[in-house]
């Protein structure tokens, strides 16, 4: 049972940093419950305003049906109320209706709606998309904007018009103008989170679109590290902030940038890395090399008590 209301959960999740975790695997590619559920206890000492099981970061798009349900059980009953769980709804309309309500079964606290996969669209049928989720489903929904499901302003606003559960939009794009149009246009109506990859290189700037918040890969495996940066950008103390993105952000980006999907795979290598292991990727990711796995343990090693 859920334990937030559409409006609560967009309320709370607009206070702090936002946790997508990796989902574990044993060597044959199987779900690794046990590791998953000790990996979320570890977390959950820390203060974030919810977390998202089985999303991009947690290869949700290698998930079975079954499995994705699954990974989502162990969180709520792993985190057990802590804090809000949002569980993924992706594919195809009737598809991703079936994952809303799924998730709902489950008990989770919300839905993040993915793109469908394959398919381009246009503003109106990702309209009547959307809307058939939402109205599938009692619980908040976060829209993820990005890849071949890209919501414009216009659309944006008619959405929540026609949904009063859908609460929160995930930005994966970056088009500022549109980010500033869509803010002007909707206004506090929304919660924005900002969800491009390693969201941490672009928190600062979004902040003044109106993005209080942000999904945050890296706090997988340097959680302290991730809430201090957080607490910096808040601050808008912009010394801090740059200090931090060439102690390690941009580092790293040297490394994820080296190969596409390492977006995934280094957070993935990042547990790894600090002896948490979090098992393989799953094809059609691949995981680092030896050597880009010592050079991020190395980096790792170097923000040491940096907070």
């Amino acid at each position: 049972m859920t334990h937030y209301s559409p409006t609560e959960l967009a309320a709370q999740l607009k206070t702090g940093l936002l946790s997508f975790p990796v989902t574990h695997f044993h060597p044959d590619l199987s779900f690794n419950a046990a590791a998953y559920r000790e990996h979320l206890s570890w977390l959950s000492q820390y203060d974030v305003a919810g977390l998202f099981a089985a999303g991009g970061t947690g290869e949700g798009f290698s998930l079975t049906t079954a499995e994705s349900d699954t990974v989502v059980r162990t969180a709520v009953s792993e985190v057990n109320g802590r804090v809000p769980v949002i569980a993924p709804a992706t594919g195809g309309t009737a598809t991703a209706i079936a994952g809303a309500q799924a998730a709902e079964a489950a008990g989770a606290d919300g839905i993040l709606l993915l793109p469908p996969y394959l398919t381009e669209a246009g503003q109106h049928g990702l309209i009547e998309h959307v809307t058939a989720v939402c109205q599938s489903t009692n619980l908040g929904v976060t829209v993820y904007s990005r890849a071949n499901a890209i919501l414009n302003d216009v659309s944006v606003a008619e959405l929540v018009e026609r949904n009063p559960n859908l609460v929160c939009l995930k930005d994966g794009v970056g088009n500022i103008e549109m980010m500033t149009r869509t803010y002007a246009r909707v206004g506090e109506r929304l919660t924005y989170i900002g969800g491009l990859p390693t969201a941490e290189t672009f928190a600062l700037p979004l902040l003044q679109l109106g993005y209080s918040t942000y999904s945050s890969a890296i706090f997988n495996f340097v959680p302290e590290f991730a809430l201090g940066f957080y607490a910096d950008v808040v601050a808008q103390d912009r010394t801090s902030v740059y200090q931090k993105l060439n102690q390690f952000v941009l580092p790293y980006l040297d490394i994820r940038d080296r190969m596409k999907g390492y977006a995934v795979s280094i957070v993935k290598a990042g547990v790894n890395a600090i002896g948490r292991s979090a098992g393989p990727v799953r094809p059609p990711l691949q995981d680092l090399t030896d050597d880009e796995l010592a050079q991020l343990t190395k980096l790792i090693g170097l923000i040491g008590k940096v907070k």
